[in-house]
């Protein structure tokens, strides 16, 4: 059964990628916030998430807080980049760009493909704190919070409660 499961689960993650890689941009873009919230960022407060507008968005693509109180925001870039087109350094440097004029210390920074070995390297050289997430982890945390994917069935595999037949005099 676990087998079979770990089958199940890599066909979903195919067909999610593919998914990503036809969707509109923007709603590309909101699918990210929704996970980050669907992760516990901003505590599920409506304000306390956007989307940039689509166009002089200064390199930046949404906004969310840490926490309800909205004591510290994330920024986020999100690319829908083809598989075989990975983020580089110049990408990683623009963001780092956006964070610093808009006064920000923390990042996430999301694709549906992958970072080159340059933007990652360049991201332990600089004072900001960016969160990588590829398409392989993308669809990965979609399936463990639940956005965009659903409960089809749930099996139940139950043994012995040896502590229950224990003998209590013991």
């Amino acid at each position: 059964m676990a087998q079979a499961f770990r089958e199940i689960d890599a066909a979903l993650q195919t067909d999610l990628l593919e998914r990503l890689f036809q969707m509109d941009p923007v709603r590309f873009e909101q699918l990210i916030l929704d996970l980050l919230k669907a992760m516990g960022y901003g505590a599920g407060s409506l304000a306390s998430h956007k989307l940039t507008k689509t166009t002089g968005d200064g390199g930046i693509d949404g906004i969310i807080h840490e926490d309800a109180l909205g004591l510290d925001a994330v920024y986020i870039q999100a690319k829908r980049y083809a598989a075989d087109s990975k983020v580089g350094r110049p990408a990683m440097q623009q963001f780092i760009g956006s964070l610093t004029g808009e006064g920000a210390t923390k990042g996430v920074f999301v694709t549906t493909s992958d970072f080159s070995k340059d933007g990652r390297d360049y991201l332990t050289r600089v004072q900001h704190r960016v969160v990588l997430i590829n398409g392989v982890d993308l669809t990965r945390l979609m399936i463990r919070h639940g956005v965009g994917v659903r409960d089809k069935e749930t099996y139940i595999i139950r043994r012995i409660d040896e502590d229950y037949f224990a003998d209590p005099d013991a």
